[in-house]
């Protein structure tokens, strides 16, 4: 309880839906070819956005994943998955200071393990093993992204000749 007696409001969170904005898988392996050994090296690329819908506590939020799997020890591609997946939320209640990180920290991560899924089910159709996603800490990622884009702009205020 609040000191003055009165609770502080519920936060409220629903997802009202979900849905793959864009899609796209390529083979490299089928399409080119790949001879000896291989060995993935997989990196994992994670973008987020959202923003405010026309209706009153409605958000949009989407993850942008960008999946290589190259062959170690060379540059060969094996394959290359883009997926962005959205979801629209209700929320009510979040302070305002607080809304931006609670968007692109607690939103994607209800959207996750549904991404998880689809990498999985998109490589495996694809021909290769079904990957995995590890889980990804949304607060990390939210915290670098700030810490980027105040360097970004200090570099930006400082003089050209400096």
């Amino acid at each position: 309880m609040a000191e003055n007696g009165a609770e502080a409001p519920q936060i409220k969170m629903q997802v009202l839906a979900q849905f793959i904005k864009d899609l796209s898988f390529e083979n490299a392996v089928a399409q080119k070819g790949i001879s000896g050994d291989v060995q993935p090296d997989i990196q994992v690329q994670v973008n987020l956005d959202a923003k405010k819908r026309p209706d009153d506590h409605q958000f949009e939020v989407v993850t942008k994943f960008n999946i290589t799997s190259k062959n170690k020890g060379g540059d060969e591609p094996l394959f290359l998955l883009e997926l962005e997946y959205g979801g629209i939320f209700h929320v009510e209640n979040v302070p305002e200071d607080q809304l931006h990180p609670f968007l692109l920290i607690e939103c994607p991560r209800m959207l996750f393990p549904y991404v998880r899924r689809i990498v999985g089910d998109v490589t495996r159709d694809g021909g290769f093993p079904p990957l995995n996603l590890e889980t990804i800490d949304f607060l990390a990622l939210y915290r670098s992204e700030l810490a980027r884009r105040a360097e970004s702009e200090g570099e930006a205020a400082k003089p050209a000749d400096a």
